[in-house]
């Protein structure tokens, strides 16, 4: 099962993430299957790719609780 879900970058205390399709059961930094974008919490910047988000979606990758706030906050979905 894939995950829509974030995956930890940058150093200590000064967090950065991408936004990764994933495989449910691995790692947190674990290798992705593709990666869609970027969240900064200290910038608040947030970049994805849109359509491939959205495909994704549509083909039954599940996001995270995380990811799912993110993508509504930035409009990136609506529900």
């Amino acid at each position: 099962m894939l995950k829509l879900r974030l995956k930890r970058g940058g150093r200590k205390g000064q967090p950065s993430y991408r936004v990764v399709v994933m495989e449910a059961r691995s790692r947190r930094n674990g290798r992705p299957v593709e990666n869609l974008g970027y969240y900064n919490p200290l910038s608040k910047e947030f970049l994805v790719n849109s359509d491939r988000v959205k495909l994704r979606l549509n083909q039954g990758v599940l996001p995270t609780r995380t990811v799912a706030t993110l993508l509504k906050k930035y409009k990136v979905i609506t529900e």
